[in-house]
């Protein structure tokens, strides 16, 4: 009574429990049903099912095998037996995994060949491994053939794309040896074996297939590990390696592949990668069998290149040694097999002769380049008709004979080097050198890249002059080379950051002098230079050394700007470093110079930088600008005239870089001046016939009176006052003694001129003085480096130095004139210059 009344008490169950109760209920049975196994083993075939725990570390209790009511890890069904079970978990894939292993003796009894089944069948949606132990003679040869699709070796550490795997291994009296891991969609269709086989084939869960996918068959011994066979249906590259690979191949052993080549395709072998072992006796190699060889077997080392550019069917072993028991080393080999269609039909060779050159060297190499194709065929070089690689060095003294294994030749390209060094100055300054890129290599398919010449000069003994077959054009933002090639030039001393620029064909420049060791690259950017390769070469001359580091000769085009920027753009001038521009001006036309900003805008921590432009006539005004000065407004240069930069110590992050612009138009004459010009003719023909006149007369009294010739001192007249009438019978207006032919500037007799103290006048000391000597050769030169002042801020209790006024603080040129007395005595009457004449002229 009292039970009834605590279940009436309770009431009925609410609907949401109830629900939840049915729910699991359903759920229980539905688990039940979904693992439910059952596995039946004949009692012919000897096979064992193993299903265990996988090597995922789950918790165990979460799931156990449910057999005869029992919860067991693991479960191992023999044959002839039936096994019922269940898993107690909806998810035992994540938990157990399933081995089937089968033993096949085929020293017993006959071996069951032919294609292999996947027995048992339907076993449960677990990761599966089938293993086969076929137990044979050492001297019987097994083999086990793959049909479609053809097996693919894998690396140590990889794993398959769909996760099907096999692993095959073989036995050397009694010790397993690894012969490779494999996926499908490969090329691998045999692999033979002496003496018992170890195949293990991987599926994962998911995978439904219902075959094996290979058969065995028996041969006839191979009196080796193995040979594993590679079939090729088109272009493509498979990769092998060794037995046991990363560990030793197996001591004393050989092994060999076997390729199928279609005859209209070309293989090649590379080496990716081999160890060597510690030989006692006998020594490792490779073997190659290629058709049509005179020399088969064709024996290389493992560091040699190995054989490319073969047609048809070859054979490749691979031969270990006798090792040393207490060091034996590890002999491994990784190698890929490429086979692609030739460059062309016969497959070209082409020559290059070496053998004229001198310290040069040539690199034909793969270009970076990014690709997304599967398979991407390798651009090869062949030296000779099969050695091949992917990387080919030429040397100067020699003479080669290359072909190319390559679809797309685009993607190799050329390097080359040569070095030009002056040691005998008196040799050096007798020869010169064509920096001209020999036609052997322009001839060849692949695009030339960089040909760099590196010239070597005794410092401050020598310096360089580059004359280009084609006047040059610098590039500039304003102006960019267009051209299929250009130079680029920069120094070649040891720490000294200095790149002149990048130039090229068709423009102004015309001579480029550099003052030390330099480095010419021509560098192309188009296939293009091919065809324009006649435009290249440039002539190389010494000259004595100078003080600039580089001085550029240009000759304007009428008809287009030239601009022009100072060395290292980028990262602007070096520190105390000049460059020069010799600037050549028809005599016909009016250069007009611009530059591309108002101002220097470098800082100098010392020194001073200097912009200097001067004309080359005689008593050329030198316009100068200093780094705190605006730089010239444009303007109209008449004559061939010098651009001179200087650069001082900069400051971090203010750097000295400028760039100018040179333009040439007609020269401009008006008709007043041509009028003026044909008066001042006419004028200047009367003139000088009245000048032909008057010295005629003068020479023939000069010949009677036997006085000196005019515009000659004359020593050896009396200089006494006149009045004495046996000195001087005629006056001095009528006496010739004292006329001179051309007295063309006070600075020429300026030593003559007294003082009111009677001392000389001296100029005055440290004053600039334009530059007046010969033009043309050499730049003008800036301040010296020791005299620039320091643009260092000093304190203002400091006491502050002394300095010259800012016109005069800058010298250019000291003149310190000698002193001379003169002799004789003065008279207020007589001009200054007819004072008594020195006894001695000095210069």
């Amino acid at each position: 009574m009292g039970g009834r009344s605590r279940g009436w008490a309770a009431g009925p169950l609410p609907l949401p429990l109830l629900l939840a109760g049915l729910l699991q209920l359903g759920a229980a049975a539905q688990v039940g049903r979904w693992t439910e196994v059952e596995i039946s083993l004949p009692p012919g075939d000897n096979i064992t099912v193993f299903v265990k725990r996988g090597t995922l570390t789950w918790p165990t209790n979460l799931c156990n095998i449910i057999f005869q009511r029992r919860r067991l890890p693991s479960l191992i069904i023999k044959r002839g037996e039936k096994a019922v079970f269940t898993f107690e978990c909806s998810d035992p894939e994540k938990h157990y995994v399933l081995e089937v292993q089968k033993n096949i003796d085929c020293m017993s009894g006959p071996c069951p060949f032919g294609e292999v089944q996947l027995l048992p069948s339907r076993l449960p949606a677990l990761n599966r491994t089938f293993i086969w132990n076929v137990k044979a003679s050492p001297k019987v040869g097994l083999e086990l053939q793959f049909s479609s699709p053809r097996l693919q070796q894998i690396r140590p550490g990889e794993t398959c794309p769909d996760l099907v795997t096999y692993s095959i291994s073989s036995s050397v009296e009694k010790t397993a040896v690894n012969i490779g891991t494999f996926c499908s969609n490969g090329t691998v269709s045999r692999i033979k074996m002496q003496g018992g086989v170890k195949l293990a084939l991987y599926l994962p869960w998911n995978e439904n297939r219902n075959f094996s996918g290979f058969n065995i068959t028996n041969r006839s011994s191979i009196r080796r590990l193995c040979i594993i066979e590679s079939v090729f249906e088109g272009e493509g590259s498979a990769t092998l390696m060794s037995a046991n690979y990363p560990d030793g191949f197996p001591e004393d052993e050989l092994m060999s592949w076997q390729f199928v080549i279609p005859p209209h395709l070309r293989a090649s072998v590379s080496f990716l990668n081999y160890t060597l072992s510690n030989c006692e006796k006998k020594e490792e190699r490779v073997e190659y069998f290629i058709p049509g060889s005179l020399t088969n077997p064709e024996v290389f080392q493992l560091g040699d290149k190995q054989p490319g550019n073969m047609a048809g069917n070859f054979n490749l072993s691979l031969q270990g040694c006798d090792q040393d028991f207490q060091n034996p080393g590890a002999l491994r080999l990784l190698f890929q097999v490429l086979v692609q269609y030739p460059q062309s039909e016969g497959n070209k060779v082409y020559t290059v002769n070496l053998s004229n050159e001198r310290a040069m060297s040539l690199s034909i190499e793969p270009r970076p380049l990014k690709t997304s194709r599967r398979f991407v065929p390798a651009c090869l070089i062949c030296e000779g008709p099969t050695r091949c690689s992917s990387n080919l060095t030429l040397t100067s003294g020699n003479k080669y004979e290359i072909s190319f294994l390559c679809d797309d030749l685009t993607r190799l390209w050329i390097i080359a080097e040569k070095s030009i060094s002056c040691t005998d100055i008196g040799y050096c300054s007798r020869k010169s050198y064509q920096l001209l890129v020999p036609s052997d290599i322009i001839q060849l398919p692949v695009e030339l890249r960089d040909y760099t010449w590196k010239l070597f000069v005794p410092k401050d003994k020598i310096s360089l002059q580059m004359s280009p077959a084609q006047k040059l054009q610098q590039h500039t933002h304003d102006k960019n080379c267009e051209t299929t090639f250009s130079y680029m030039l920069s120094s070649a001393v040891q720490g000294q950051n200095l790149y002149f620029g990048s130039f090229c064909p068709g423009g102004s420049i015309e001579k480029i002098q550099v003052k030390t060791n330099i480095s010419v690259v021509l560098r192309t950017f188009s296939p293009g230079f091919f065809n324009e390769s006649f435009r290249q070469g440039m002539n190389v001359t010494f000259i004595p050394s100078f003080k600039d580091e580089g001085i550029f000769t240009v000759t304007p085009d009428s008809k287009a700007k030239v601009y022009l920027r100072t060395p290292n753009w980028d990262r602007g001038l070096p520190p105390l470093t000049s460059v020069s521009w010799n600037i050549s001006v028809p005599h016909d036309q009016v250069a007009h110079l611009t530059f591309s900003k108002e101002r220097m805008g470098v800082s100098c921590e010392t020194g001073r930088a200097f912009m200097i432009i001067q004309e080359q006539k005689a008593k050329a005004e030198e316009i100068v600008s200093r780094d705190d000065e605006p730089l010239p407004k444009p303007r109209d240069l008449h004559h061939n005239f010098w651009v001179n930069i200087s650069n001082c110590s900069p400051m971090q992050g203010k750097q000295l870089d400028l760039q100018f612009c040179v333009s040439l138009t007609p020269r401009k004459m008006d008709m007043m001046v041509i009028i003026l010009a044909a008066v001042g003719g006419g004028s200047t023909l009367l003139f000088a016939l009245g000048l032909l006149i008057c010295y005629a007369k003068k020479s023939k009294n000069k010949k009677d009176s036997k006085e000196p010739a005019v515009g000659i001192y004359n020593g050896n007249i009396n200089t006494q006052i006149p009045g004495k009438a046996g000195k001087f019978q005629k006056g001095r207006k009528e006496n010739d003694s004292h006329v001179y032919a051309v007295i063309d500037d006070t600075m020429v007799y300026g030593h003559l001129l007294n003082g009111s103290n009677g001392s000389s006048t001296s100029p005055e000391v440290d004053v600039y003085r334009p530059f007046q000597g010969p033009m043309g050769d050499r730049p003008p030169s800036p301040p010296p480096i020791c005299s620039r002042i320091s643009t260092k801020k000093l304190h203002p209790e400091d006491p502050r130095p002394f300095l010259l006024s800012e016109s005069d603080g800058e010298p250019y040129t000291f003149s310190h004139p000698k002193t001379v007395a003169l002799k004789g005595n003065e008279d207020n009457g007589i001009p200054l210059l007819e004072k008594k004449e020195p006894e001695e002229v000095m210069e």
